[in-house]
Parts: structure tokens; sequence; C-alpha cells
């Protein structure tokens, strides 16, 4: 177990892509991922896990079939298993994610923007 400080804004330094989490930790079965967003993702659900999308800064519009919901800096949204979601940014903005370890970023819908594997930084 490492008992290192994480800074976030070292980690969210080390890349500029969109739309491919890096794993920055693990504990009891979840990843804590940092991504960062911009442009729109596809429609997506997970079967069998819950998903946290917690905005470190900038801001991303969370859509669901019924609604959408806007994310600040700061705050946070679960989105539970079974539920359509997709993630819009306008502009770029960093989350972290905390997710099962056996969470695929596309979910069901698997294409270009699938992650199979992730790099941990």
């Amino acid at each position: 177990m490492n008992t290192e400080k994480i800074n976030i804004a070292e980690k969210l330094s080390l890349f500029s892509d969109h739309w491919n989490p890096r794993i920055v930790g693990e504990l009891n079965g979840q990843h804590v991922k940092l991504v960062k967003f911009k442009g729109e993702f596809v429609w997506h659900k997970h079967d069998n896990e819950d998903e946290l999308f917690y905005v470190v800064n900038g801001e991303f519009i969370m859509e669901f079939r019924d609604k959408t919901v806007l994310l600040k800096a700061n705050e946070f949204i679960i989105v539970p298993r079974g539920v359509e979601h997709r993630p819009v940014a306008e502009n770029e903005v960093s989350v972290m994610l905390f997710e099962p370890t056996s969470t695929l970023n596309t979910g069901n819908t698997k294409g270009e923007l699938t992650r199979e594997q992730l790099e941990k930084i």
C-alpha cells in the first residue's frame, strides 16, 4: 500500500489528451482516475458499476435521457449503474473518477473512445 500523497495538479500536468483516463490510485476495489474532457463523449451505461465524477477544474454537462446536470469545480455527481449518460464539455475540464476496477470507460458502447488498458501515473 502506497502512503505517499498525490498532487492532483501535478498528475494532470502529465497529459493533455481528452477522454483517456489515467489511474492515480486504487482502494477497496476502486480506481481513482484523472481524465480531461472536451467535446461530446458517447452515450453509454454501466450495467454493474456506479460512477462518481468529481470536477477538479472547469465545468461540464452530464446528459441523461431525461435531463442535463451542469457540474462545476468542486462538485460531483454519482451516476447509478444502468443509467444512460453522456458527458459533454464545451471547454476542457479536469475530472476525477471513482469507479470499480472493472469499469470500462465507454460501458456498453465500445468504439474509438474505448480504453481497454489504462495507464497508471
